[in-house]
């Protein structure tokens, strides 16, 4: 039996493209696709003839695609007594953590992550089971472990996997592409969870960061860097990278590079300035001068990429799901994105931006006829205020009501 979704205003990125809201509109899914978007009466005349159809009432809310997430970790262990309980976890108790931040996630309206380094691969346990149906969670793409050099960042869990010289990342990338990633992550330099680093400190030489981007290129994969300063920046985008997380050091030459590249920022503005977040984890005062002391650089930097026109994307780093600041991690990041973007641009940067860097498009990432039926309504406009999508009241993937009235 096909649904109605009715008396709603159909919103998405492309309204940046001169695509303006659809206002009475109904949306028409049949099975996991959706069948039709346009006028409520025509809409709804077209799915009563083709057969019974349950009509779900959204009382004039807005209607958007569902929220992509572009730095998620659902095996994050930061520093501290918080990451320590999750290092700590068996294999199966790990499996079970993760499902359950998997589960959260989708429950907020975010339906498409990002992983970008997940501990011992049960990231790919998790997204086969989703996409079984044995568990409820977001469309998962996953990096599978990042690569790192022996000592680099991260390098004290199982979501890395130490390389070293060309061979070894050579190796190191496919390693991950054979277990099932989708992209590759790689650290080329420390960062703000690294006690015996620095953020600026260069982790990988030339001839390392070469060889993962043309191993990963040769086999059909993207590769995104956690990355800090401007001149590591530099060199990578330089070489073909795909996409920076963080980008906390830039400077406009290194931005104007990524712009004319096309790599992409994830900026990920949560982490240098969520000390709330970091005490409910215990973690230590060295680690949050770090990363809270990065804060004003940080904002710096980001500036200089809109500047730029960079493509910007959304990514928490902060478990997506996670309670902060009277919401969830993922909205207050577009809150945050919006601040500088707009409300519209922000919107891009939550759906259709990641969703174009994921090569998914042709499925996702806009509310159009053909496309997964991935959806969430709110009361309030979000191009209008950012903020509406505190209030999410229905969430739909590929055509399962998630959240909301039945």
């Amino acid at each position: 039996m096909s649904q109605l979704l009715a008396n709603c205003t159909v919103l998405d990125a492309r309204v940046l493209d001169g695509m303006p809201p659809q206002k009475d509109a109904g949306v028409w899914v049949t099975g996991d696709r959706i069948a039709a978007v346009g006028p409520y009466a025509s809409v709804a005349a077209a799915a009563r003839k083709a057969g019974p159809v349950v009509e779900r009432d959204l009382d004039g809310a807005f209607v958007t695609p569902g929220l992509a997430n572009m730095h998620t970790h659902f095996s994050l262990s930061l520093p501290g007594k918080g990451g320590d309980r999750v290092k700590e976890l068996g294999p199966h108790d790990l499996a079970l953590y993760m499902a359950d931040g998997a589960r959260r996630t989708l429950d907020c309206g975010v339906t498409t992550v990002r992983n970008v380094a997940e501990k011992d691969h049960a990231d790919f346990a998790l997204r086969r089971a989703i996409e079984a149906g044995r568990v409820p969670g977001p469309r998962m793409f996953t990096a599978g472990r990042a690569l790192v050099c022996t000592g680099g960042h991260g390098h004290e869990s199982g979501d890395t996997l130490e390389c070293d010289g060309p061979v070894g990342f050579r190796h190191g990338v496919r390693s991950q592409i054979k277990a099932g990633a989708d992209l590759i992550k790689v650290m080329i330099s420390g960062g703000i969870a690294g006690e015996h680093e620095g953020i600026a400190t260069p982790q990988l030489f030339a001839d390392e960061m070469a060889a993962v981007i043309e191993t990963a290129h040769a086999w059909g994969r993207k590769v995104t860097a956690h990355a800090g300063p401007a001149e590591v920046i530099g060199a990578a985008v330089a070489l073909g990278l795909d996409c920076v997380e963080h980008g906390y050091l830039l400077t406009p030459e290194v931005a104007r590079a990524m712009a004319a590249r096309g790599a992409a920022l994830v900026p990920t503005l949560l982490v240098t300035r969520c000390k709330e977040f970091f005490d409910e984890l215990g973690v230590p005062e060295w680690m949050q001068c770090r990363s809270l002391g990065a804060g004003p650089r940080h904002l710096e930097s980001f500036a200089m990429a809109v500047e730029a026109g960079v493509e910007i994307l959304l990514g928490s780093d902060m478990p997506p799901f996670w309670s902060f600041e009277g919401t969830n991690a993922t909205v207050r990041e577009l809150e945050n994105l919006a601040s500088a973007l707009g409300p519209a641009r922000a919107l891009h940067a939550a759906t259709r931006g990641p969703i174009d860097w994921l090569g998914a498009s042709a499925d996702l990432g806009t509310v159009e006829e053909g496309k997964y039926a991935d959806l969430i309504a709110m009361d309030g406009d979000p191009l209008d205020d950012a903020s509406a999508f505190r209030d999410v009241r229905f969430v739909m993937k590929g055509g399962s009501v998630v959240r909301g009235s039945e």
